[in-house]
């Protein structure tokens, strides 16, 4: 069995510190969402009218993305899984596959964005679109973040010092965690902007 720095408990609370940490860190990002979560139901909840989202979006574009990073959940499994075996290839297949699909998001979401600047809507266009391009914008923000340290892990990877290191197996439990975080946001903002 392989053990990492995330298995061993090295803090009171039998969790490792660089679990603790990310668990932490997603606590403070989870705070930051429901807040303008919470903000665009105040705001939509007494404004005199609110567009419905399938009218104001592209619903096919976001649905589209929802599936590409539904998919990409399962990618980064599947690349922790290999790096929990030590299969370097395997590794490196499923952890690009995710990065991937983590550009493919970002293009659908560019196409998505070029189109509604092309109509003329910008965040200042109505309290709808600026509620819209601010939770949007934020997750792309976040997405970007994924992608720097995805792309981080697979270039460690073709390094043979890292896969000894068993740190490294714990780096992408971690940047696991993250996605998911990722993941479980959008599964939040598409119904409630796109459908509702």
């Amino acid at each position: 069995m392989i053990t990492t720095a995330m298995d061993n408990p090295d803090t009171h609370s039998g969790v490792s510190n660089a679990k603790l940490g990310v668990w932490l860190f997603l606590c403070s990002e989870i705070m930051l969402f429901a807040t303008l979560f919470t903000s665009y139901i105040v705001l939509r909840t007494g404004a005199s009218s609110w567009p419905w989202g399938w009218d104001a979006l592209n619903v096919p574009l976001g649905t589209l993305n929802t599936a590409i990073l539904i998919s990409s959940s399962v990618t980064i499994v599947m690349a922790y899984a290999r790096a929990y075996d030590k299969d370097v290839k395997g590794f490196r297949l499923w952890m690009g596959l995710t990065l991937l699909l983590s550009f493919a998001f970002l293009v659908v979401k560019g196409f998505e964005y070029h189109g509604e600047f092309a109509k003329g809507i910008w965040p200042s266009t109505s309290l709808f679109y600026a509620c819209y391009f601010t939770l949007t914008g934020l997750h792309g923000i976040h997405i970007l973040g994924g992608i720097v340290v995805n792309s981080s892990l697979l270039y460690m990877s073709f390094k043979k010092e890292h896969w000894d290191n068993p740190l490294f197996l714990g780096r992408v439990e971690g940047a696991g965690l993250y996605w998911h975080f990722v993941d479980i946001v959008w599964i939040f903002l598409f119904p409630a902007l796109y459908l509702l």
